[in-house]
């Protein structure tokens, strides 16, 4: 792999068809079918973009036309990802989860004139909205799907779309790309969005080759070089995932596994063996979580030792102690193993880390790299680094070729090629995001003396109670979900005497609780008990232990259910959604200051 072909690339094909034309029919896309894991090469990959390239063309699309593109993880996303882009066309992903309303809204905001749907399963609550928008005027599955009428939209098979003379295809591909450069459209992202309609954040070719050419350079200078291996798991079409889990992997030439998803994650992480995983914070505190648990079952030493190796961390000074040469042969290996025995790094991002969980793998012997940004640079803006000083309060240094700079009210802003060119017809937000090539991230912080940045909160996010002091919710929230009672929270106190919170029980812990006390699980039942809520008191009353007088969570209620993509309270990217939040437990917050 050389970092300078990343460089010089003039858009994303043209690096993917040169990795293809180098690898041949080395495997790069691994899916499982009927048990097994099967492979689809470089070779056959390239022949495919380039055959539903010329046949997207055929269908009468034209440069810069959108492409809607919905499906789950899977060889055939990363096929029509680029096959979109190699017929001059803007990809338009989506996430499988959406409702036919999330549909509508990007359908009519893209004006997207195809899509292509994965299954019949997706497509249930897709085909409604496309014959509301009425602009579709293409659909192309890549499975069966059924239908009975004739529809103000052509159907169109897979097979098909794949059919054709691969050679001339090939040519006709290489022709177009010459014209298609770094500053041209590669795909419109809509932003999960924590408030509000998703925002369409077009990414051109430019952004996304300087996100993986810094990356690389990292992987390269700090890592060394390798054959690497990815575990797809986060959605494709969320910008992290996009960037980082397939174009990054393309520019290494390196394989990518996709796995069967959160249920098989752990099952799939052994199988696969990865080199890197991509993941949310969300799943690393949940894995952090599941493993104290289990080693507070193996007895006495067991918790001495991760006593021991927690109060260690990543402390290089401390290396050689016998603590540290007993750790490495008991507990760090067993940790390890978990992930596959061979990982090189573990990559969090999508939303803050709290550093507990980072020191808490660190200690484990395993390397976590935070990173940062959004999905209007790329989405990659900074990435914490071995070579930097890991540092799990900052997310490290500005990757290669990003500017970075604080501006007086404490927001983070950065330059570069990365920044998007604006969002797409949307003015009035644009200017106010971008300032004289200047991206306003909404995110406070600072950058300390060794040049990583340093997130403190998000700007529109911050609590300012009656007294005008400034709080962050989000520190309250991760440390509040570190206790193994608390599975999920939402603080909140703005204009208000003091901070409340709204929990959700962590339904492992609340069965072993029911067990213990005799009563029978019913987390809606138990949740009326005095003792239950006397129990989770605890866990806050742990965390205010921590906190100033101003964070502190002075009452608190439980949800009636889990933060889902599916009630709409989680981002896909496991974010809370906080307006909407509200609009189902307003009340009963308000009612906390009333008791």
């Amino acid at each position: 792999m050389q970092l300078s072909e990343i460089g010089a690339a003039n858009n994303l094909v043209s690096l993917f068809l040169s990795r293809a034309d180098a690898l041949g029919g080395k495997p790069f896309l691994w899916t499982k079918r009927e048990g097994n894991w099967q492979s689809l090469s470089w070779a056959e990959a390239a022949r495919q973009v380039c055959l539903l390239a010329e046949n997207l063309r055929k269908l009468g699309l034209k440069p810069g036309d959108r492409v809607v593109l919905v499906s789950e993880n899977r060889p055939e996303w990363c096929v029509a990802d680029l096959a979109i882009m190699a017929a001059g066309c803007v990809t338009v992903p989506t996430y499988a989860t959406n409702t036919e309303r999330d549909h509508l809204h990007i359908l009519d905001n893209s004006g997207a004139r195809a899509v292509i749907v994965s299954s019949a399963k997706l497509a249930e609550p897709l085909l409604p909205a496309i014959m509301r928008a009425g602009i579709a005027e293409h659909l192309i599955g890549m499975e069966p799907l059924r239908h009975s009428q004739e529809c103000s939209f052509a159907w169109h098979d897979w097979d098909t779309a794949l059919a054709g003379d691969a050679e001339a295809a090939r040519a006709a591909v290489d022709a177009r790309l010459a014209g298609i450069g770094r500053n041209d459209m590669a795909c419109i992202i809509y932003t999960s969005g924590t408030g509000g309609a998703p925002r369409g954040v077009p990414q051109h070719h430019g952004a996304i080759l300087s996100n993986i050419a810094g990356a690389s350079t990292i992987l390269a200078e700090d890592f060394g070089p390798g054959e690497e291996v990815f575990l797809s798991f986060l959605p494709l079409s969320h910008a992290y995932e996009h960037t980082g889990g397939q174009f990054l992997p393309v520019g290494l030439g390196a394989q990518i596994y996709y796995s069967e998803g959160l249920e098989k994650l752990a099952s799939n992480i052994a199988e696969v063996r990865p080199t890197i995983m991509i993941v949310v914070p969300r799943l690393f505190e949940v894995l952090r979580n599941r493993i104290m648990k289990q080693i507070e079952k193996e007895g006495r030493i067991a918790n001495c030792l991760m006593d021991r190796a927690l109060s260690i961390g990543g402390r290089r000074r401390l290396r050689d102690l016998p603590v540290n040469i007993v750790l490495d042969r008991t507990l760090r290996p067993k940790i390890r193993q978990r992930f596959g025995g061979r990982i090189k790094a573990l990559v969090s991002g999508g939303a803050p880390l709290n550093p507990d969980v980072g020191n808490f793998f660190t200690a484990m012997g395993l390397t976590l790299l935070q990173g940062y940004g959004q999905t209007e640079a790329g989405p990659v803006i900074s990435c914490n680094r071995p070579a930097a000083g890991l540092k799990m309060d900052t997310v490290g240094p500005p990757l290669p070729g990003v500017e970075v700079r604080i501006a007086e009210d404490g927001e983070i802003l950065c330059r570069g090629e990365l920044v998007m060119h604006g969002y797409w017809r949307n003015r009035a937000q644009t200017g106010e995001t971008l300032v004289d090539g200047w991206l306003h991230t909404g995110d406070i912080g600072h950058i300390d003396k060794a040049g990583r940045i340093v997130i403190t909160d998000r700007k529109k996010d911050m609590i300012v109670n009656d007294k005008g002091d400034n709080i962050a919710p989000q520190k309250i929230e991760g440390m509040l979900t570190l206790q193994p009672e608390i599975a999920q929270a939402m603080v909140a106190g703005d204009r208000r005497p003091y901070v409340v919170g709204l929990l959700v029980p962590d339904a492992e812990w609340a069965l072993e609780w029911a067990q213990a006390n005799g009563e029978r699980f019913d987390l809606a039942e138990l949740q009326r008990m005095p003792a239950f809520r006397s129990a989770v008191r605890e866990a806050v009353d742990r965390v205010n232990q921590d906190l100033s007088v101003i964070e502190k969570v002075r009452q608190f209620a439980f949800a009636d259910e889990a933060f889902t993509i599916e009630n709409e309270q989680l981002t896909p990217s496991m974010k809370i959604r906080r307006h909407k939040i509200r609009e189902v437990y307003g009340e009963r917050l308000d009612g906390l200051y009333r008791d």
